[in-house]
């Protein structure tokens, strides 16, 4: 018997999957417990339209995201902190004040985590900077230490 699983079921599948269950399995123990379905023509198709809006609406995303990256692409952002004489900094420019000032100045909120600044910023001057817009689209912008 064709079922679609409607929560994920170890040794069958995960949610959403057209799987064949033995007939007494489905009628006993799945369709009782309400995690599957019979898999109908109905079924089918919503499954199919629900698939097919999921793909859209990750492809429209996909789409944002190139386009945020592009703007952002080459941006300069202007932080100051306090240096001694020979441009080293007192403590340093972090994550958040670099996804912080990107809010203030390019007017984009991105998540301190989506910034790749591994050791943080030490040393006054220009700095290059990735931003993690979406898996796999990036965005590098020049952050710019000014001494206090």
């Amino acid at each position: 018997m064709k079922v679609v699983l409607l929560t994920d079921v170890k040794g069958h599948g995960k949610k959403g999957d057209v799987v064949e269950a033995s007939d007494g399995y489905a009628r006993n123990f799945l369709l009782p417990k309400k995690m599957a379905e019979i898999a109908t023509a109905d079924v089918l198709n919503n499954i199919k339209g629900k698939n097919e809006a999921a793909a859209y609406h990750k492809e429209q995303e996909i789409l944002a995201a190139k386009e945020a990256a592009a703007k952002l692409e080459g941006a300069k952002i202007v932080l100051s902190g306090k240096a001694g004489d020979n441009g080293k900094l007192f403590g340093k420019i972090t994550n958040q004040n670099v996804a912080d000032a990107v809010k203030m100045q390019l007017h984009y909120v991105i998540d301190k985590r989506k910034v790749v600044l591994p050791d943080g910023i030490k040393t006054t001057g220009e700095t290059t900077v990735e931003l993690k817009i979406y898996p796999e689209i990036s965005a590098k912008i020049t952050v710019i230490v000014n001494p206090q």
